[in-house]
């Protein structure tokens, strides 16, 4: 009889301690990453966001100019919705649906999107003129394609990402995810290398800052693009907060998108992992 009563208190102490962490735990959110620019909502999966981040970050670190995000965000969205797939028309694989048999390198190469991203920005660096034409116009003169017209549908979410992207519209790119906890500060600093180069930091345990200088509408707009690429990536390298100038975002509350804080700290990025 003993026995028994301990059973029973044993299962009415795991059944209040299930139902209080159920009750502290926070429902799962849907994932996404948002750009809010003007009257255009562009809603993307954590993919595309890594993958359109990525295309930014590498036309900012080749001094290219937002146009050419837009054409490359653009004819990616077109080509595969922004998805590095490795299947497609014939010998067509990756981002852009390249071609080996048209010279845009090996499928090993073509499915690296740092290979293919700075392939892609080869060939629109050759049209002469590309900074004023259409960006499906420009899209088609790099990508030949059977459809010329398609990426023109893809052009106002492509600006809308490339604004924000390139830090023209502060805190209007976020994105909503379910915390992964603590990552490492080492791979968010190598990660950000191999997308922008060679930006300073400095580290002190989980935590890293970037101090940028230089003209301060400049260091704004470099500012919000590397905070935006970070949010971008944060699910990936299990980033838990960011901060620039007067706003931060955070894992744990990422549904709240870019919330005021106090301070300015209007010219470093810091990022944590912790």
């Amino acid at each position: 009889m003993r026995f028994r009563w301990f059973v029973v208190l044993g299962l009415v102490v795991a059944t209040i301690l299930v139902a209080t962490v159920l009750r502290d735990r926070k429902p799962l959110r849907t994932e996404f990453c948002v750009a809010e620019v003007g009257k255009v909502r562009a809603e993307i999966d954590l993919e595309q966001a890594r993958w359109a981040s990525l295309m930014a970050a590498i036309s900012q670190r080749r001094g290219l100019p937002p146009r050419a995000t837009s054409i490359a965000i653009a004819t990616a969205f077109q080509e595969s919705k922004i998805h590095n797939i490795d299947y497609g028309d014939r010998d067509s694989v990756g981002l852009f649906q390249q071609r080996t048999s048209q010279g845009w390198g090996t499928v090993e190469q073509i499915s690296d999107p740092h290979y293919s991203i700075g392939r892609f920005y080869d060939a629109l660096a050759k049209v002469k003129g590309y900074e004023s034409m259409p960006i499906t116009e420009a899209a088609q003169r790099v990508q030949r394609s059977a459809f010329p017209g398609a990426y023109a549908k893809h052009e106002d979410y492509a600006r809308a990402l490339a604004s924000a992207l390139r830090g023209y519209s502060p805190a209007r790119f976020t994105c909503q995810i379910n915390p992964r906890g603590s990552g490492t500060i080492t791979r968010v600093t190598a990660d950000v290398k191999a997308a922008f180069g060679d930006v300073p930091f400095t580290t002190n345990g989980d935590d890293a800052a970037y101090p940028l200088t230089g003209k301060a509408s400049d260091v704004k707009a470099r500012g919000w693009a590397l905070a935006h690429y970070l949010v971008g990536n944060a699910s990936r390298l299990r980033i838990t907060g960011i901060s620039f100038g007067n706003r931060e975002w955070s894992a744990e509350d990422s549904d709240q998108g870019w919330t005021p804080r106090s301070g300015t700290d209007s010219d470093t990025v810091r990022v944590s992992t912790n």
